[in-house]
């Protein structure tokens, strides 16, 4: 049996390979996707980038930019690089197998426009680690923690800068502490509940690198309107 599964994204117009025992992208990749502002001529790095998904639909929307994807186990490293050249967007994106704290600027170009991220939620020593090493490494910081994820955003973006993370709403003071740490200042925050009325699970939050203190609230994002069906918001996401 075929060890890749092909999915196809955008009406058919972004074809995606996935391990079919590995890690596999999730909606939270789209709702990220959704939330960054990404802009012509922009240079973007993606830290964490699997399967190249993020980098796939940034591209594919905004014409005229650059795209780093820097991804530590190799095996999705290569098949992102896979996704890539199937895509034709290989002029535009280029993938890195590499250790993201020993990431420098002079490794992708910088100091680059943009940094997001869909890192690994959950602390090594919290909850079952996933026998699957590919989806453990991927899930829980195994070898990377949000601190030096935060670390290395702060010193390889520009000035004013911009910076995109999905995360955990029950770590969001972990997370903004330690954006303020690094020299990225929160400036927005969007929570995101499965329903309407249910309790956030995740949160969306853009920052700035040395910008100056104020944040905005956004709407709530909610993903379903009924157990078989998105809301009209987050199914815009799916297409082109």
């Amino acid at each position: 049996m075929n060890q890749f599964v092909p999915d196809t994204f955008f009406n058919g117009q972004i074809l995606v390979k996935q391990d079919r025992h590995g890690y596999r992208f999730s909606i939270d990749a789209v709702l990220l996707a959704g939330f960054s502002e990404i802009k012509p001529r922009n240079t973007i790095v993606d830290l964490g980038t699997g399967c190249g998904i993020l980098p796939l639909i940034l591209a594919y929307r905004t014409p005229d930019t650059r795209f780093w994807g820097v991804e530590i186990q190799k095996t999705l490293a290569d098949l992102a690089r896979e996704n890539v050249i199937e895509n034709g967007l290989d002029k535009r994106i280029q993938i890195l197998c590499s250790d993201i704290k020993t990431l420098t600027t002079d490794m992708v170009s910088g100091p680059v426009d943009i940094v997001i991220s869909n890192p690994p939620y959950r602390k090594a020593d919290s909850g079952r680690i996933n026998p699957n090493s590919q989806r453990a490494v991927a899930r829980h910081e195994v070898k990377i923690k949000l601190e030096e994820i935060l670390s290395v955003s702060g010193k390889i973006l520009r000035t004013a800068g911009k910076f995109f993370i999905i995360y955990p709403s029950n770590r969001m003071i972990d997370l903004l502490s330690g954006m303020r740490e690094s020299g990225i200042e929160p400036k927005r925050i969007r929570t995101i509940h499965s329903t309407q009325g249910a309790e956030a699970k995740l949160v969306l939050v853009e920052g700035k690198k040395g910008g100056g203190s104020g944040v905005k609230i956004s709407t709530p994002l909610i993903i379903y309107k009924n157990p078989e069906n998105y809301t009209d918001e987050v199914e815009k996401m799916f297409l082109p």
